[in-house]
């Protein structure tokens, strides 16, 4: 896959829903941000967090410290949300969300997957993290690239609307100039062949599930 580059490197968001043992590896520049339960995620894995925010309904308390920013539990943002927030803000454009999905909360599994739209819009990208499993999503015109060394299970949803202009190519089955919608699932479960892959949009917004790779 190809991965947006940042101003300042990644900035990793970790949350409070379940984690599958992916590798989050923060380099030099990176930023790490807790969003609420999240902090005892990276408290288990030893991961060094450099801003926490939430309500802290889910960690149980309110944690001390300069870089703790706590919020309201009535707000419009989700914690994740407000936490991307301030990534975009100190200038970081890709966006790697752990503990984003599973849990108790699946309503909270679809507002990352929406979060994924609202950075795609942006300029960022976000790449959210399930079990054997990452999403991702761009917004027309944009294209993402899959390198050939990937193996796995592709699907492409219309995530907002209409999405138009959607090709292609690399995959088992493929479309030039199509239209998928978001009440009809036809983009589930295409696959990789072991070759270099591209999925277009012209307009709209895709959401993108890709094969996790153990250790990227």
């Amino acid at each position: 896959m190809v991965f947006l580059p940042g101003e300042n490197g990644k900035c990793h968001i970790i949350a409070a829903g379940t984690y599958y043992g992916e590798a989050i590896a923060p380099a030099e520049g990176d930023l790490v941000i807790a969003a609420d339960g999240g902090l005892a995620l990276c408290h288990k894995l030893g991961l060094p967090v450099q801003i926490v925010v939430g309500d802290f309904d889910s960690l149980g308390y309110v944690p001390e410290g300069e870089n703790v920013v706590a919020l309201p539990k009535a707000k419009d943002d989700t914690d994740t949300l407000y936490a991307l927030r301030l990534g975009l803000e100190r200038g970081y454009r890709a966006f790697h969300i752990h503990g984003g999905t599973g849990g108790a909360r699946l309503d909270h599994t679809v507002a990352n997957m929406q979060c994924l739209c609202w950075l795609a819009r942006r300029g960022a990208q976000g790449w959210l993290y399930d079990q054997g499993a990452v999403f991702t999503a761009i917004d027309g015109p944009a294209t993402l690239t899959i390198e050939a060394d990937y193996e796995g299970i592709v699907s492409v949803f219309a995530l907002d609307g209409a999405a138009e202009g959607v090709t292609i190519r690399g995959l088992e089955f493929e479309v030039s100039d199509a239209t998928l919608t978001p009440d009809f699932p036809i983009g589930c479960s295409n696959a990789l062949k072991g070759q270099k892959a591209e999925i277009s949009v012209k307009s709209g917004c895709l959401l993108i599930s890709l094969p996790a790779v153990r250790g990227r």
